[in-house]
């Protein structure tokens, strides 16, 4: 493929000359029912507010304005479930119906504008085309990964006081069914704030009882409110207004409502699907993802619809729905030309195929980019990646609180040279800086704490959910006038830059400060090893010691301790002895979350012997025991 010079040291240069210019040429491309009056306004809530003064809806610009434009007949929503084998397409004036129906009876059920509406579901077509009729009516959505357990749905329903929740029957995993009705019932009994009605979509795998009085069945109620020619129209709200809540752990164990405001979130998403990902209106984009989580969000709905893209709801694993090439059949199937999903489930595939010869089963003529984002993608992931694609494989690095990334290599300017480690470089609107301890700026290739400064752009939060102190605190005080991301890592001489793990995840070894990523990349590129985990554990001599934990490759007919003997040397001749990695453990498999990060917190905790819950969004807890149990085989606190 010719490598076209890059614009974006050009565009970026203009994004830092005239910040104001350059979002109000981006907001051309969003539709506005009234004009801002500031583009910024530095007096406005904690360090500013977007857009201010102007006034926009979230649906109408991610639906109704590409039916007026003639663009109805077109695919706006593939839905593909390997798990209840079924397909369905809708073109964007179908979805416009079933939105707008869904809108109607949200009305009916009293949702107005500003009002919260929780979604509990699985990935099906109803959860996009709840969030949608939430945002046409200018309500605030707040989207709870399905499954979440009991008590963690109730702390979000108390938090959010929602006036209707939507669910469904039940979610379907690989092997089993898993009812939800019964957890947003044991949710409701737990929180003091009650919905004063339930819509439910019942699924044939699993039907649910109806609380009368309060529980609606999904399709009966918007098959009257269709027959009765009911469409909600699209409510103008203030671009400072809130979209949605979205919730994220809190150290503190209560989790923390990011609140997305409107018309800067859709700014900058429409400006990042061209200019970041690459891809034009009309093509296919999937993002491999779950609405519960911020990807799902961004770059399953709004991103995609706002860019009148096709965009894929998977509702499947990449392995085990049926094999290992699952991703494949659904890029080659749906013609997708860019696939985003989380260097884990590339993990996993590799894991299961390693030789990749499932892809030669398929026509990926269409595929021309995959983005990885959620953990740190591997070198060695992200060249296995690249071999057998033959397509760039662009690592970018974003969080829930952003909205959108914060680095990456932007395709559509035109490429840059990729650096394997590094998701690139930070994309316009941020002004990414790595710091000391005392908040001060450190040379190119120095690890420190790594913070941009304010003010955040759009699509950024604003705020937290009713707790601007804790905004303030978890985000604003560490550094004065800079956002603490929380992550580690460095800036090279290039303007690259390396997300090196969680400011937890730099360990201290007798007064060395190391970071577990870099052991984790020298462990990856061992060619036995699938996966891997680094974790620093207390140790009364040096303060803390390195523990590396690693899945194997299917197939590798060689003893473990042989395996981790060579493990521990390599990292010794990659990193040196200061290092002092000694411990190289073999299990199963890593604890994650259902998004797939790995737990690397609690396997510490649970290593030093320290108090420790289960967390909330963890994938199996079963796996915490064999964690217990390998580290009980070596000595250790377990």
């Amino acid at each position: 493929m010719t490598q076209t010079p890059s614009r974006y040291h050009e565009v970026y240069a203009r994004w830092r000359s005239d910040p104001q210019g350059f979002w109000r040429e981006a907001a051309r491309e969003i539709d506005w029912s009234r004009p801002a009056d500031a583009v910024f306004d530095p007096d406005q809530g904690i360090f500013g507010r977007w857009f201010t003064g102007a006034t926009c809806n979230a649906c109408y610009n991610a639906i109704d304005r590409h039916v007026e434009s003639g663009r109805g007949g077109q695919a706006a929503l593939i839905y593909d479930s390997p798990v209840t084998g079924s397909k369905r397409t809708y073109t964007y004036a179908a979805l416009l119906d079933e939105i707008a129906t869904l809108a109607a009876v949200l009305q009916d059920l009293g949702v107005g504008k500003g009002d919260r509406v929780i979604l509990y579901m699985p990935m099906i077509p109803e959860a996009v085309i709840g969030m949608l009729a939430c945002a046409r009516i200018g309500a605030v959505h707040s989207v709870v990964f399905g499954g979440f357990a009991a008590t963690e749905l109730a702390i979000r329903l108390e938090d959010a006081t929602p006036k209707v929740v939507l669910s469904a029957s039940c979610g379907i995993e690989t092997t089993r069914v898993i009812p939800y009705k019964p957890l947003l019932e044991e949710a409701i009994a737990l929180s003091r704030h009650k919905p004063s009605a339930c819509l439910i979509v019942q699924r044939p795998e699993r039907a649910a009882d109806l609380v009368a009085g309060r529980d609606h069945d999904w399709r009966e109620t918007t098959a009257r409110a269709r027959a009765a020619g009911k469409r909600a129209a699209c409510v103008p709200v203030a671009a400072t207004d809130p979209l949605y809540i979205l919730y994220t752990s809190g150290t503190t164990g209560r989790p923390k409502g990011v609140v997305r405001d409107t018309g800067g979130y859709l700014v900058a998403l429409k400006w990042s699907m061209s200019n970041l990902y690459g891809v034009a209106p009309g093509e296919v984009f999937w993002c491999a993802s779950d609405v519960g989580w911020v990807v799902g969000h961004s770059y399953i709905v709004y991103g995609p619809l706002l860019h009148g893209c096709t965009t894929i709801l998977y509702e499947g694993k990449p392995v085990g729905t049926p094999d290992a090439g699952a991703f494949w059949r659904v890029v080659a199937e749906h013609k997708a030309v860019v696939l985003f999903t989380a260097p884990t489930a590339f993990r996993a595939i590799k894991k299961e195929d390693p030789d990749a010869t499932h892809v030669k089963d398929y026509d990926l003529a269409d595929f021309r980019a995959l983005f990885l984002a959620g953990e740190r993608a591997d070198p060695d992931t992200v060249q296995w990646a690249e071999r057998i694609l033959g397509v760039p494989i662009v690592d970018h690095w974003w969080q829930t609180e952003t909205g959108w990334p914060i680095a990456g290599n932007p395709l559509g300017l035109g490429a840059l040279p990729i650096k394997y480690g590094s998701p690139t470089v930070p994309m316009p609107g941020y002004d990414v800086q790595v710091l000391d301890e005392g908040g001060r700026p450190l040379p190119p290739d120095t690890m420190g704490s790594i913070a941009i400064k304010l003010p955040l752009p759009p699509g950024c939060l604003p705020t937290l959910w009713h707790a601007d102190d804790r905004f303030r605190e978890a985000y604003l005080t560490t550094y004065p006038g800079f956002y603490n991301t929380s992550d580690a890592g460095f800036i090279d001489g290039d303007g690259y830059l390396y997300i090196m793990g969680r400011t937890d995840d730099i360990i201290n070894v007798a007064g060395h400060r190391l970071s577990t990523g870099g052991m984790e990349e020298v462990l990856a590129s061992h060619a036995a090893i699938a996966e891997c985990a680094v974790i620093g554990v207390k140790d009364s001599l040096k303060g803390e010691i390195p523990c590396g934990f690693v899945v194997l490759k299917s197939g590798i007919g060689r003893a473990p301790t042989e395996i981790e003997a060579e493990l521990v040397q390599l990292v010794r001749d990659k990193i040196g002895p200061v290092a002092a990695f000694k411990l190289a453990i073999t299990v199963g498999r890593l604890p994650k979350t259902r998004s797939g990060k790995i737990l690397r917190g609690t396997m510490k905790k649970i290593a030093d012997g320290d108090s420790w819950a289960m967390p909330a969004t963890i994938d199996d807890p079963a796996v915490l025991d064999e964690i217990g149990a390998a580290l009980k085989g070596r000595g250790l606190a377990g």
